[in-house]
């Protein structure tokens, strides 16, 4: 709850929504980080690892070799320059020393609980860097792998090849029986790449959006008409919109600016599309335009007024507060006063640098440029969209005392918009035609399935139904040690469907019982297949393997006509090119024809001298007919410090994926925290 408190904060500070999903995602992550940490913490004991106060302090403060900690950098860097010198650095160690004894003596219990957060993170976060650390000093690289990765990409042969792509002959011209498949099945079901590490389960669904009517359309259109028309006759617009708009707000300030879509301020002002620019530009004061969609409603906007679309300023501000005595708030109107009389075009910058108290724009002369009214307080807005060009003056503000000039301003102008905006949204009676439609389908789906009893026919036939009823299937897979589903816009679908999915008597082809309602769409899904973990079972491999037998047997094919023959034979009976390309043993690519591994090794066996050719090799894109042109020796090396260098590194970095993924994996972590709130059993 801490860890979603702290997100919930950071986002407020940043003016940013807590949305569900950021919760969703927030508490993810402390799961994560509890996971993690539970498991790291009997490393850590197993191997004796601890922090001791003294370290603690040394990490926290920078010093004693370690360097400064990026969530504690804002201590260490200078506020003016951004950097980290060696006396900010210094300062820093005092600002946060002040700062952690408050923490420690404080009574308060949030003061206290923040301490104990504080010194807990620090310390497991510490004792997680020494234990990478040692697996990294693990890492250790031969001689013989640097030379071996050295040869690899220096070692290069020219070859010339014909390739028959599997691709010439259509899947559907290859016959597989039921008996071939069900034979190689038996065959390699055994291998590792077919093993179920994760068991997991499939779920087919199509979405029916709920769209308004004709008969909608023409409710919602004479409605628009009837509201235009009163709109256009309102002489208080604050108090029609309040009553007819969804969103019932008026504004009279440029608050009420309006932005073309696209525009870097969209979110922050009114929109309309870019097609409409011209009007609003051009539009007379009191004009309506519209109905238009903005933001997935329909607006009708009434134009009071314009503002500049870009301004550019410069300032120097002299700062002030609310608890300031009329002594020194006279004392500084006098210093803003007297840098007025001495400020002029030549000296700006420097008077800027040497009495601006606006942190954000001192270096850069005061400057602020590409800005709306409304992006600023009101009296500094008003000064820069109305006061000429070039004069300077003194504006006070609820930051200060303002000495600005106007360098540019935009002749273009955005409009001020008092906007009545709705839905077009269905009609109950339409939400209910549609759901007796989809409620049709579902008993449709159900009958025809519920007769099948292949769980690989019931898939097929899932999808045969609903494409000829002109929808469109999908499938998500849900891991079942950490059951999440995505692609929906409610938690309530979410969780509706998971109690389908996980259900006590769920097989393949369990359905949900009532079409699932998610916003503005209904939902119809049913289980495709369930792969309990272990060798698989047919009808979930079945597609695979069927791909995988029509593969080989056009390799076969191709590789009984092409036996025998010479490059030049095979590219005249077969209408293919001869390529010739460069390969090397450390990228088993092959130029213009794709990822071949197998056939690079082959080439690189020694097996072949130069003008010698292959027999027809079968390939991940095709059969293959290759000969060697000419053979390139790797350039002797007096050593191999560069390889070894790269391939340490290469593995020091995926020391901690590799070895969390293992410790995550011998422990058998089961996420069912979801599955358990809804009280649904594995």
């Amino acid at each position: 709850a801490k860890f979603q408190e702290q997100e919930r904060n950071q986002a407020m500070q940043n003016g940013k929504e807590f949305t569900d999903a950021d919760m969703e995602a927030s508490t993810d992550k402390a799961w994560n980080f509890m996971v993690d940490s539970t498991i790291l913490s009997k490393e850590y004991e197993k191997l004796g690892i601890g922090v001791t106060d003294r370290e603690l302090d040394s990490y926290w403060m920078a010093k004693d070799g370690f360097g400064v900690i990026q969530d504690l950098a804002q201590f260490f860097t200078d506020s003016l320059t951004g950097i980290q010198t060696p006396q900010s650095i210094e300062n820093g160690r005092v600002k946060l020393k002040a700062t952690l004894d408050n923490l420690k003596k404080s009574k308060e219990k949030q003061a206290v609980d923040q301490w104990n957060g504080f010194k807990a993170y620090h310390t497991d976060r510490r004792k997680t860097e020494k234990y990478f650390g040692l697996l990294k000093q693990g890492v250790f690289v031969t001689d013989l792998e640097a030379k071996d990765q050295y040869l690899a990409n220096n070692e290069k042969k020219t070859i010339s090849f014909v390739v028959r792509r599997y691709t010439e002959i259509s899947d559907a011209d290859i016959k597989v029986t039921d008996k071939e498949l069900q034979a190689y099945f038996e065959e390699y079901k055994s291998d590792k790449k077919y093993l179920v590490r994760n068991p997991s389960r499939d779920i087919k669904m199509f979405d029916v959006n709920i769209r308004p009517s004709k008969a909608d359309s023409t409710v919602f259109t004479a409605k628009m008409n009837t509201l235009r028309q009163g709109f256009s006759a309102s002489t208080n617009d604050s108090a029609f919109i309040a009553k007819n708009s969804e969103t019932p707000v008026y504004f009279s300030d440029k608050r009420a600016t309006a932005v073309p879509e696209g525009h870097p301020k969209a979110e922050r002002y009114q929109t309309y599309p870019m097609s409409l620019d011209t009007i609003f530009k051009m539009a007379a004061l009191g004009q309506l335009v519209g109905p238009y969609v903005s933001k997935e409603k329909m607006v009708l906007s009434k134009v009071i007024g314009f503002t500049p679309s870009s301004l550019k300023v410069r300032h120097i501000l002299i700062t002030t507060n609310t608890s300031m005595d009329e002594k020194t708030l006279a004392a500084k109107k006098k210093t803003a006063d007297s840098i007025l009389k001495m400020v002029n075009k030549t000296n700006w910058d420097e008077l800027t640098k040497k009495f601006s108290e606006d942190p954000g724009s001192k270096d850069k002369g005061g400057v602020f440029e590409d800005f709306l009214e409304g992006d600023m307080v009101k009296e500094f807005g008003a000064y820069a969209a109305t006061a000429p060009i070039g004069k300077i003056g003194i504006v006070k503000s609820e930051f200060g005392f303002h000495i600005m000039e106007v360098l540019d301003r935009a002749a273009s102008k955005f409009p001020l918009l008092a906007s009545i905006s709705l839905t077009f949204k269905p009609s109950d009676e339409t939400v209910a035609n549609m759901e007796s439609e989809v409620n049709g389908i579902l008993l449709k789906l159900d009958r025809k399935i519920s007769k099948e009893d292949d769980p690989f026919k019931k898939a097929a036939l899932f999808d045969t139904i609903v494409t000829r009823a002109n929808y469109a299937p999908r499938v998500i897979q849900i891991e079942d040690n950490a059951p999440k589903v995505y692609g929906f816009t409610t938690t309530m679908a979410r969780d509706r469907l998971l109690e389908m999915a996980y259900a006590e008597d769920a097989t393949v082809g369990s359905m949900t019982l009532s079409p699932i309602r998610d916003k503005e769409k209904y939902v119809i899904a049913m289980i495709s297949a369930i792969r309990p973990k272990g060798e698989p079972l047919f009808e979930n491999v079945r597609a695979q393997m069927e791909r995988e037998l029509i593969q080989e047997k056009k390799a076969k094919r191709f590789m009984n006509q092409m036996a025998g023959k010479s490059l030049d034979a095979i590219s005249k009976r077969f209408n293919t090119p001869v390529i010739d390309a460069e390969i090397t043993f450390g990228n088993p690519q092959i130029s213009n024809a794709g990822y071949e591994p197998t056939i690079i090794g082959n080439l690189f066996s020694g097996a072949l001298k130069k003008g010698q050719r292959t027999l027809p090799l079968k390939g991940e894109t095709g059969v293959y007919v290759i000969q060697i042109k000419s053979s390139t020796q790797a350039p002797a090396a007096t050593n191999y410090q560069a390889e070894k260098d790269q391939l340490k590194q290469s593995l020091a970095n995926q020391v901690e994926g590799q070895a969390m993924g293992g410790l995550r994996k011998k422990a058998e972590v089961v996420d069912n925290r979801k599955l358990s709130e809804l009280g649904v059993r594995l």
